[in-house]
């Protein structure tokens, strides 16, 4: 790294912003000692504000520096040979970029008496989604100040809540004690075991931090087209619509992605905002609206009992900014983030015969003989593309099933047609009766605190899957005598 790459990199992130003290043009020669920041941001806003032809980013770069220098067209060059797959990439990257270009280093060695800033330009704040996006029926935002009045909030309002300096991960402390304040966080903290004996933190967002989550789900998430292989948190889909494309197969290969929400990290999930078109500053914004970062010491407030192994996982899982479990935005963003992974391995089924659906983390593929074959290779290459998308396989959960043996998928029975286990039936049906002989306190014995609604609950999911048996079911709960 020669002087210029390191003295510049250093120095980025240290540059004030001129236009945030309401200045829009500015004369300024740069510093004989060492490369100047300043020059770095403003070729850093005038690159991408506009059209990103060569002729056009040199028109931009001359108009910013009062002249044509013959060196701007081989850096307009270089700069659209290292974006050619990014529409409009983050400013961040663009710096870093001009940070290490030598071409560019090369010229202010030269001509540094000679250069100066002569006119700032900002990137303009329309909508600017990529191809496959510009279909989208999303709303136009293109400026915070829009964002914060689609949401019903105050720009200082807005910024509290994405929460994008990590204030609510910083507090240090769910209950209020002497380490932090439990207001600076948007989020109560749960966990739940997994039958592997690991835990799942449950990040449930306050109401009004819900709110907006859910005007964000309504406004934009809703309307943003999703991969048909999924059925998770869809509507008109469910574990039903995933289990029937895969009854009556020969085989059937299910395979289970280990911490499937904490895996999106939240520069993945303003990745999506900025390929439907959004600025960078309302992308970053909503995605900060949508994630979350867990404070450290969560895990012994909670009170819990577990190796340290299991902390540190959790630390690296939890702490930095990700998609949080329990939020109502987390569940769309997730089945939209996967449409790539799903795309690839509904690719890879249908070119050995087979067929694909995904539930949230359960992953479903199943065929004939021609699938049965190819089934080991198969899943070796299913395992691989997943680890490329950033995906880890639990494969203590990877099952290959065939006629011979129950098939299982979702709780659901699928060697024929998709039914629910005959001893699940059998055991509700049972607990029906005795409510209605013995009463349900009776039958509460695992003390839920809305008996009623557990039930029903229950018998809805057998008339979803079976509505003939659960119609049966239906009945026999409506004789119960409840207090």
């Amino acid at each position: 790294m020669n002087d210029w790459d390191f003295v510049a990199r250093a120095s980025l992130r240290e540059c004030a912003d001129p236009l945030s003290q309401g200045q829009t043009r500015w004369s300024i020669p740069l510093s004989p000692q060492a490369p100047n920041p300043l020059l770095l941001t403003a070729l850093a806003r005038s690159i991408p504000a506009g059209e990103p032809s060569v002729e056009a980013i040199v028109a931009r770069c001359g108009q910013t520096l009062g002249r044509k220098w013959r060196w701007l067209t081989p850096l307009a060059r270089r700069y659209r040979e290292n974006f050619e797959n990014k529409l409009r990439p983050r400013r961040q990257e663009v710096l870093d970029f001009l940070a290490r270009d030598q071409g560019l280093g090369r010229a202010f060695e030269r001509y540094r008496k000679e250069l100066s800033v002569d006119d700032w330009l900002v990137a303009p704040q329309e909508m600017r989604p990529v191809p496959s996006a510009a279909g989208w029926s999303i709303p136009a935002i293109e400026s915070v100040k829009a964002l914060a009045d689609l949401l019903h909030l105050s720009v200082s309002e807005l910024e509290w809540f994405a929460d994008l300096k990590g204030l609510g991960s910083k507090s240090g402390s769910m209950k209020g004690t002497a380490n932090g304040d439990s207001r600076l966080s948007h989020y109560h903290y749960r966990t739940v075991a997994k039958n592997s004996g690991t835990l799942r933190l449950i990040e449930a967002p306050k109401s009004h931090l819900k709110a907006i989550q859910r005007r964000i789900l309504a406004e934009i998430l809703d309307n943003i087209p999703i991969h048909p292989a999924a059925h998770g948190f869809v509507k008109g889909c469910s574990i039903k619509t995933f289990a029937t494309p895969h009854a009556g197969r020969r085989v059937l290969l299910r395979m289970d992605l280990q911490d499937f929400f904490p895996s999106f990290a939240a520069r993945r999930i303003q990745a999506i905002f900025r390929t439907a078109g959004y600025p960078e500053s309302v992308a970053d914004l909503l995605g900060g609206l949508c994630t979350n970062a867990a404070p450290r010491n969560i895990w012994r407030e909670l009170g819990l009992e577990i190796d340290r192994s299991e902390i540190t996982e959790a630390l690296r899982l939890y702490s930095r900014p990700h998609l949080p479990q329990g939020t109502p935005t987390s569940p769309a963003l997730a089945n939209i983030c996967s449409y790539r992974v799903d795309s690839r391995l509904n690719g890879l089924a249908q070119s050995c015969g087979a067929t694909y659906t995904r539930y949230a983390d359960d992953l479903a593929f199943s065929g004939d003989e021609a699938f049965e074959k190819c089934l080991p290779r198969f899943a070796i290459h299913a395992a691989a593309i997943l680890a490329k998308e950033g995906f880890r396989v639990n494969h203590r959960k990877t099952r290959v099933m065939r006629q011979g043996v129950r098939q299982y998928l979702a709780g659901l029975v699928v060697n024929q047609h998709v039914n629910f286990v005959r001893d699940d039936f059998d055991r509700l049906k049972a607990i029906l009766h005795n409510c209605i002989r013995y009463g349900p306190e009776s039958q509460n014995r695992e003390a839920h605190p809305r008996f009623q609604m557990h039930l029903a609950g229950r018998v809805g999911y057998v008339e979803m899957i079976h509505p003939a048996r659960g119609e049966h079911l239906r009945k026999l709960f409506q004789q119960i005598q409840w207090k």
